[in-house]
């Protein structure tokens, strides 16, 4: 896959892992498209690119959804890539508090329903491409869960099922290619809740994304995932346990 010459979609765009995806893709020489829910925000971060459309947008809400998705149409019909990036997370004990329900919905809304339905709604015009692709970023978690963020495991549990799904789908019919974002735990805003600060820098993985899309490799298993995934081939209790300790 070409990292030259796109246009390129990225949900969550203005901050952390999105905005190092864009910068990179930016510096590139591709045409980026940020989206996010804080306009202000987006605004300081399209500031800092040269090639950039910023678009405010919630993707958890369809009529933000379907703004979106006409603009791109009417605007960007050359769109090949789409980065599903925007994600959510509470930091929890199960049982201890009341609201697991609340919380799962809500993840599960933005890290996997809304995924689906934009993934959904873009895939016609990718596929009118000569080259193009969608990337999911789930997380080290799919593999095995975090009891601190178990609703959170869960959601990028099913986004990992539904992009393996997927990938196998399109390429038996289109010519886009499926690409899953795996990282361990990063140093961003998002994460400062459960000890961000030890995480690896969000640049690290959005370097590994650009060479796996350059080499064709799907699963993109960045820092201790790779460890993580090769222990939960050969003992799934011991993945738990580490991720656990």
């Amino acid at each position: 896959m070409k990292t030259t010459q796109n246009t390129v979609l990225i949900t969550g765009g203005s901050a952390g892992i999105g905005f190092e995806i864009a910068k990179l893709f930016d510096q590139k020489g591709n045409h980026v498209i940020i989206t996010g829910r804080n306009e202000d925000r987006l605004q300081k971060a399209a500031a800092q690119l040269k090639n950039v459309t910023a678009i405010a947008c919630d993707v958890t809400q369809e009529d933000d959804v379907n703004r979106l998705v006409d603009q791109l149409y009417a605007e960007f019909p050359d769109l090949n890539i789409l980065i599903n990036n925007a994600g959510n997370a509470f930091y929890y004990k199960l049982v201890a508090q009341e609201n697991a329900f609340e919380n799962a919905r809500e993840e599960m809304l933005t890290n996997y329903l809304s995924i689906i339905r934009l993934t959904e709604k873009l895939a016609p015009l990718l596929s009118k491409q000569e080259e193009s692709a969608i990337v999911n970023v789930s997380s080290i978690v799919a593999f095995a869960p975090s009891h601190r963020l178990p609703t959170y495991a869960a959601s990028k549990a099913a986004l990992h099922s539904y992009t393996q799904s997927l990938r196998i789908t399109l390429e038996r019919s289109t010519t886009t290619k499926v690409f899953e974002l795996m990282p361990p735990l990063v140093n961003t805003d998002f994460s400062q809740a459960i000890g961000g600060e030890n995480g690896i820098a969000p640049s690290v993985v959005a370097d590994d994304l650009l060479t796996a899309l350059e080499n064709d490799e799907y699963e993109i298993h960045v820092g201790n995932t790779a460890q993580i995934y090769a222990l939960s081939l050969s003992s799934p209790s011991g993945a738990l346990a580490a991720m656990n300790a």
